[in-house]
């Protein structure tokens, strides 16, 4: 895979389908190297939605993590809900059976 590290963060998230989640850690095993705090990084400096729907990246516990996308954290609950991910107390609810690993 070509491109900057950024770069390729940004393409595993966009294949990320709507009703599904994956974790930061995810992204970075897929990447063999860079950690998870890393693919937090570049995915700050995402363009945003519809072109990378960074919302759809949370922790490896299932809870939201961070979000600096508009309304924050409660703007990232709010676009996983409307795409059918049940969101309570933080977390996401079944998140083994919608967890989407990328290929390494």
């Amino acid at each position: 895979m070509r491109g900057s590290f950024t770069e390729k963060v940004f393409n595993i998230v966009k294949q990320i389908p709507e009703g599904r989640v994956s974790a930061y850690s995810d992204i970075a095993c897929a990447l063999s190297r860079g950690s998870a705090r890393a693919v937090g990084s570049a995915l700050r400096r995402s363009p945003g939605m519809p072109e990378v729907p960074c919302h759809r990246v949370v922790l490896k516990s299932g809870r939201l993590g961070g979000f600096s996308g508009p309304g924050g954290v409660p703007g990232k609950k709010l676009l996983l809900e409307r795409e059918g991910v049940r969101v309570y107390s933080g977390r996401v609810a079944e998140f083994e059976q919608i967890r989407w690993k990328p290929a390494p």
